[in-house]
């Protein structure tokens, strides 16, 4: 009934420019308006918005402050160099270090050298720098601060990876930010991907594993020493743990340079006593041999901590002779207080667990 009221020539007539031209600018914004209202409501339920948006925010900040420009980072990218680490702005350097130096030359020599004097060793297959270094050894032995002073010392772009980094509940998206891992790391070359507690990320595979997590292993380990690797590339990725028999074998072979940081001995502890103090006011009559002899057992994170307890033994000891006596100055660290401090440090080490680790075979 509708169509007999319809003139026929009105339906058979075509449109005319300005309707063409009125209807394709009505499809126009009713497009533009569907696509912006799906794209606020996908954003306005994703949970992790505010994290990438502060995290492209520190990315750029990051990349500013380590001179690197014109380089175009994709989106997996920026999440990644929000945890660039400025080695400029590290405060830990070699001369930090006491007790450790056979370790220490050790890394110039085979890590940080090839990377420098690339020129000199361009020629050499078994001269290049490894692809992968692992620090091991028993909690507080200084394993971090080996990782920071190599970023520092040799000028590499550092990027501090957490596992929480890579983790996405979007399926596919782990092992799309592993692979940003490592294509960043080869735009800012050279660079180290350091992994604190590296067990904890790369454990031994099994056949429990969720799938998620087996995926992202595998494309970790496939873009850091696969098919596809650029044997050129000046990329390392250095790890620390005190569980290396945790760690899957694969992971072993791709990290050939290892470095066992176990307990210091009696003469690493007298240096590492002699470091901590050096700049701190000390009675001229303590014998650091003595006291290193009172440490057995310590790392260089308990010793430290006992020269704080040592030191604010001095501090308690102004608030009482402060009510005598109105000068502002505190006494020199003495014997006796380092000695208590040893026995504090020595009741807190035995309420805990014993260490975990002293020698591990790796093979």
């Amino acid at each position: 009934m509708v169509l007999k009221e319809i003139p026929a020539e009105n339906i058979a007539r075509p449109l005319s420019r300005n309707e063409v031209i009125g209807l394709l600018f009505r499809l126009t914004i009713f497009g533009t308006v569907t696509y912006f209202t799906i794209k606020w409501m996908v954003d306005a339920i994703d949970p992790t918005r505010k994290q990438k948006i502060e995290a492209q925010k520190q990315a750029e900040k990051l990349m500013k402050q380590i001179g690197v420009k014109n380089v175009k980072l994709s989106e997996y990218e920026m999440s990644i160099a929000a945890h660039l680490v400025d080695p400029l702005t590290m405060q830990i350097t070699w001369n930090d270090i006491a007790g450790l130096d056979e370790v220490i030359s050790e890394l110039k020599d085979t890590v940080i050298l090839p990377v420098q004097k690339r020129h000199l060793f361009h020629n050499s297959r078994l001269l290049q720098p490894p692809k992968g270094v692992l620090l091991y050894g028993p909690p507080g032995c200084g394993k971090t601060l080996i990782a920071k002073a190599t970023a520092k010392e040799a000028g590499f772009r550092f990027i501090n990876l957490q596992p929480s980094t890579l983790t996405d509940k979007w399926y596919g998206e782990s092992q799309k930010l592993a692979a940003a891992v490592f294509s960043l790391a080869i735009k800012l070359q050279p660079s180290i991907i350091f992994v604190d507690e590296i067990d904890s990320f790369l454990r031994s595979r099994s056949s429990t594993d969720h799938e998620a997590t087996a995926m992202m292993k595998a494309q970790f380990m496939s873009l850091w020493d696969g098919l596809d690797t650029d044997y050129n590339c000046q990329v390392i990725v250095m790890g620390a743990t005190n569980r290396p028999q945790d760690l899957d074998s694969a992971i072993l072979r791709r990290m050939p340079t290892r470095f066992h940081i176990n307990q210091p001995t009696l003469r690493q502890r007298k240096d590492i006593l002699k470091l901590i103090l050096e700049n701190e006011n000390v009675d001229e009559a303590i014998d650091f041999n003595n006291i290193a002899k009172e440490t057995d057992g310590f790392s260089g994170s308990d010793l430290r901590e006992m020269c704080r307890d040592a030191a604010l033994l001095c501090v308690c000891c102004f608030g009482f002779v402060h009510i005598f006596i109105e000068e502002d100055v505190i006494r020199p660290i003495q014997k006796d207080d380092l000695l208590k401090a040893i026995e504090k440090m020595k009741k807190s080490k035995n309420a805990g667990a014993p260490a975990s680790l002293i020698h591990a075979a790796l093979d």
